[in-house]
């Protein structure tokens, strides 16, 4: 494709890493379908940052960032190089903004459980994007919108962390339960608003009330949306794929846009 599509992926728990399910197959259907990019620049929901960070090393660290889970998910590694040439040119398009080239980081399970799936040779260059909690959502969809030039550069703009995200209010004991009302309708609201194009509905998603605080009770995992829709052209498709909630209040829907 001469350019890129974007994607948001809802990642789920980490241990999702060590799945072979419906959702990681389509995953992979989804990096086929997008083909293999010269490199990809990752909005992770759990890197959030004062002011906003790109990673610049060589080769970025796998970060388990988590706590207790199995020791074989402590062993993944995702050995992709990193790209400091990619991180000054994201810092040129966001100018002046001050980007910081982060020498620390590298990547988190936010995106190495899903690029594992995904892209699992590790041979494509990776590097993140933190965001900065102090921002409003519609400066995190400017920023986005601000990386638009990437997508004609060979480089896939990827999203990942759920659009419904209530930890303390999962079903913990069936993945399968039925989502909340509330999960329902916010979900709804909001892929019906990506569908028709209407980015205005999603960067106001606080407008939602009760059912957006409950859903999104802490923005981090609704955010990297944000910078995904960001990147979209206006008359882009987009396409819902896998689209769940599992544990009543952990939303599964991945994103793809602009793949026609």
């Amino acid at each position: 494709m001469s350019r890129m599509p974007i994607v948001f992926f809802g990642h789920g728990s980490p241990m999702i890493a060590l799945e072979q399910s419906d959702t990681t197959a389509t995953w992979k259907k989804i990096a086929d379908r997008i083909g293999k990019p010269k490199a990809i620049l990752c909005i992770s929901a759990h890197w959030l940052t004062r002011g906003t960070g790109v990673t610049a090393m060589e080769q970025p660290r796998t970060i388990h960032d988590f706590g207790a889970f199995p020791q074989a998910l402590f062993d993944v590694q995702y050995p992709a190089p990193g790209s400091p040439d990619l991180a000054r040119r994201v810092g040129e398009l966001l100018a002046p903004m001050q980007i910081v080239p982060d020498q620390k980081w590298g990547l988190d399970h936010g995106t190495w459980s899903v690029l594992v799936h995904a892209y699992p040779e590790a041979d494509i260059p990776v590097i993140q994007l933190s965001m900065d909690a102090n921002l409003s959502p519609a400066q995190h969809w400017e920023i986005g919108k601000r990386l638009r030039p990437l997508r004609d550069e060979g480089v896939l703009i990827m999203g990942t962390g759920n659009i419904v995200h209530n930890l303390p209010a999962m079903d913990w004991g069936d993945p399968n339960s039925p989502p909340y009302d509330w999960a329902e309708r916010f979900n709804s609201t909001i892929l019906d608003a990506v569908l028709k194009d209407q980015p205005e509905t999603v960067i106001n998603f606080a407008a939602l009330g009760d059912d957006a605080r409950r859903s999104a009770p802490t923005p981090d995992h609704f955010w990297p949306l944000l910078y995904v829709l960001g990147a979209r052209s206006a008359g882009e498709k987009a396409e819902l794929d896998p689209d769940f909630i599992q544990h009543s209040s952990l939303g599964m829907t991945s994103i793809l846009i602009g793949a026609d």
